[in-house]
């Protein structure tokens, strides 16, 4: 049976990783990509997917119910996959309005969409929200993984505004009876990743020979997650996940900023020794010149509410739906290395100096 999907944040990295992963696993269903195209939407991303015969592009904003309900209704979608957010910590910090807009006016707004179609039909439907690991704090070194009924504690304007947007996700499935699920997931990397986090942010400085910013003394602590993995639990959430429960999808996969950095680094100094084409095309960077990259290292101040350590528990999403993550965050890492550097007409006009 064919399904509608409604995927908001289609144009971002996890939300166009996620059309693409949908539309090879799935070539029946209809999916309808949905994006207000701001600084980290770039349509280049769904590049390829308008041969898919169920796919289609709408520019819009989240915030625009009527739009919504209007898709909804005349495109008989009975799915929204919500990943439409801002979502960078230093941003965050220093304008946090557009945050609470996106993340918690958005996603009501999405919801009052969902509830006046859907239960109005009668319909069997799905509201998948995409969160964060974020929203339930910092972690002691010694502590065990985030689970689900962990009790939130977010500490910048960006986790508190994904951890608003939970509570009312979860706020309709108990007063409404909206069919909802949520997802917290780890830090993801791959394919699409917008150059200002911080792998890619690495790997591009690194190949034009700038600078690795590596705040305060580089040892907090990440679990990190392909973004194809993530697709794949997300899947798992959507066929067999039940309605109103929380799943957390993480690798198994903590690494400390600076260990990845550092791993970085010696991936690419590895890559310029096999590929020696790759001096020719990026002469700036250090392995082009026989310097190792970790020169590059700079320590910088460590920035306003900075987490120590996240960590995700998804022992419930393994057992009950039988999830397992099949990249190590060094098989990964490389797939990722290639992307880019296949892809330098993508991530070259969307370097920010």
């Amino acid at each position: 049976m064919s399904r509608g999907l409604l995927v908001t944040g289609a144009a971002g990295f996890i939300g166009a990783n996620f059309a693409h992963y949908w539309a090879r696993q799935h070539p029946q269903d209809r999916l309808v990509a949905y994006d207000a195209l701001t600084y980290a939407g770039n349509r280049a991303n769904l590049a390829g997917l308008e041969t898919h015969p169920g796919f289609s592009f709408v520019e819009g904003d989240i915030r625009d119910e009527a739009e919504v309900t209007r898709l909804l209704r005349e495109q008989q979608l009975d799915c929204i996959v919500h990943f439409a957010a801002e979502s960078h910590v230093d941003r965050s910090i220093s304008g946090p309005d557009a945050f609470i807009e996106t993340n918690v006016v958005g996603t009501h707004s999405l919801l009052k969409a969902a509830r006046s179609v859907w239960l109005e039909s009668g319909l069997p439907h799905r509201f998948h929200h995409i969160s964060t690991d974020e929203v339930y704090g910092s972690l002691a070194a010694d502590a065990p993984g985030f689970f689900e009924d962990q009790k939130y504690q977010p500490n910048s304007p960006y986790s508190a505004s994904k951890a608003a947007s939970d509570h009312l996700v979860r706020a309709y499935y108990h007063t409404y009876g909206l069919q909802v699920s949520t997802s917290n997931c780890s830090n993801n990397y791959g394919p699409w990743h917008f150059p200002e986090k911080l792998i890619p942010l690495c790997l591009t400085n690194i190949l034009r020979g700038r600078p690795l910013p590596v705040y305060g003394d580089g040892k907090n602590v990440r679990d990190w997650l392909f973004v194809e993995d993530h697709c794949r639990g997300i899947e798992l959430v959507l066929t067999k996940g039940t309605p109103g429960e929380t799943y957390n999808i993480g690798g198994n996969n903590e690494w400390a900023n600076i260990e990845i950095v550092s791993l970085l680094c010696r991936r690419m100094d590895a890559l310029f020794a096999e590929r020696p084409e790759l001096a020719t095309r990026y002469p700036q960077a250090p392995a082009a010149n026989g310097v190792a990259s970790a020169e590059l290292i700079e320590y910088v101040s460590d920035r306003a509410g900075h987490d120590r350590r996240y960590a995700i528990d998804a022992s419930k999403i393994t057992r009950e739906l039988g999830y397992r993550p099949q990249h190590s965050f060094e098989t990964g890492l490389d797939v990722t290395l290639d992307w880019y550097l296949d892809n330098e007409a993508w991530w070259q006009p969307l370097l920010l100096e």
